[in-house]
């Protein structure tokens, strides 16, 4: 993973496409830090940060049925993966914790902000869908409503249980039906917002106008993932069935 499989750095208007301000070694930019934070440790800690990351990686890789799943279901598409050109752990803002590059068809995983493995794991699964969508898909990025499509689905997949459309507003005990829908539409309206220059009202609509089929498509996973389940384990073992090979 420390490879590098960079492209030159990239104008603005051009990066922006892609949420490249976010990642500043995707526009090959050199880290910043400031001496206060690195007298208080907060950074000036970057190799530590990546060797943690790239070690949690390869757990997730071995060990998460989710990540296994869907590595299996890329390499039943077409779309194998080489964990050490197709995943990347960088420093990023703050703001994020990992992303997909179409460009060159690689997953970041925020090595200063995805620091456990579960994190790490919720990252790889997340992205892996935005890469399974752009294989089997023909998925562009630079199309608003493909972009609202596979964040849906990565908020379906991934994301949401009750739990966390709790915390983030989303579900009370009157609305528990609508929980779900309303969870991924707020996660897939700040991932939407996150990469692209648009309003919030323009990145809403997109939402709505492709939500009823993008929420309705589970593939590869096969169902919506619930917090202390079963089901990560069910759709692994599942993946076969389903077509999909074991990783």
């Amino acid at each position: 993973m420390s490879e590098d499989l960079r492209d030159p750095p990239k104008p603005e208007e051009e990066s922006s496409k892609w949420g490249y301000d976010l990642y500043p070694e995707r526009r090959g930019e050199k880290y910043k830090t400031s001496w206060g934070k690195v007298l208080f440790g907060v950074e000036g800690r970057e190799n530590m940060d990546k060797l943690k990351c790239e070690r949690n990686v390869f757990k997730c890789v071995k060990n998460s049925p989710l990540v296994k799943l869907m590595m299996g279901a890329l390499r039943s598409s077409g779309c194998p993966i080489d964990i050490r050109r197709h995943f990347s752990c960088e420093v990023c803002a703050h703001s994020v914790t990992g992303g997909y590059d179409p460009i060159l068809n690689q997953i970041v995983i925020c090595q200063n902000s995805a620091r456990s493995e579960g994190m790490v794991q919720g990252v790889l699964t997340h992205e892996l869908i935005h890469m399974f969508d752009y294989c089997r898909n023909e998925l562009d990025f630079q199309n608003i409503d493909h972009l609202a499509c596979t964040e849906i689905r990565a908020a379906n997949l991934a994301h949401c249980s009750f739990l966390s459309a709790w915390s983030q507003g989303d579900a009370s005990p009157f609305n528990v039906k609508e929980a779900h829908q309303n969870c991924v539409k707020t996660k897939a309206l700040a991932s939407v917002m996150a990469v692209r220059r648009v309003t919030k009202d323009e990145a809403i609509n997109a939402i709505e106008r492709v939500f009823p089929k993008c929420y309705a498509d589970l593939e590869p996973i096969g169902r919506r993932i619930r917090r202390n389940s079963k089901d990560m384990h069910n759709a692994f073992l599942e993946g076969p069935m389903n077509g999909y090979d074991v990783y």
